[in-house]
Order: structure tokens, then sequence, then C-alpha cells
């Protein structure tokens, strides 16, 4: 069983991975979102703003912010499963390191 410090270590690593995977749907994905949407993708992801901060910068309520940060996240999520843009990169790194290491060894 988990002891307290080692449940917030992983829920912090947790929330980091999930970051880093959002911040790349955003960048392939990105520009199918609403303006809204994007500027608030933008604002979390690359400016690491809190709710808050993006609320009193955009003059809306945290709640709207929070909305459309699901919704946008929902979205990105939806392309990549329907288009995978990303996995098909990932697959292509994978066979790119796999010839390197072939042409090193010949």
């Amino acid at each position: 069983m988990l002891n307290l410090s080692q449940a917030v270590l992983l829920y912090k690593n947790m929330k980091v991975e999930e970051s880093v995977y959002l911040g790349k749907l955003f960048d392939a994905y990105g520009i199918l979102l609403s303006e809204r949407q994007q500027e608030i993708c933008q604002l979390v992801l690359n400016d690491d703003l809190t709710l808050s901060e993006i609320a009193l910068n955009l003059n809306i309520t945290r709640q709207a912010v929070l909305d459309g940060l699901n919704k946008a996240e929902k979205k990105l999520k939806w392309f990549e499963e329907n288009l995978g843009f990303l996995k098909q990169i990932a697959r292509l790194e994978e066979e790119n390191e796999r010839l390197k290491k072939t042409n090193k060894e010949e």
C-alpha cells in the first residue's frame, strides 16, 4: 500500500504525463478547436496559468474556463482516436530509431 507522500508523488507524475500528452494533442490538433478553446489551451498548457488567472485575463468565470478546457480536451482526444496522428508519429519515430541502430551495426 502507498503512503501519503508516495500517493502525492504518483498523482503529480500522472498530472505531468497527462499535461504533456494534452500538449502534444494540442500541437497536433489545436487548429481544429474553436478560437476560445485554443486560447484557453494555450494559456493552460503553454503559459501555465491557473483557471483563476485565465478567467481574469479573459473576463469570464472560472467555470467557463473549466468548461472550455474540458470540451477542448474531449475534442482533442476524439481527434486522436479517429485520426491517429500522434500514434503514427510515434510509430515512425520507433521505425527511425530501429533503422539508425541497424545502420550503426552494419
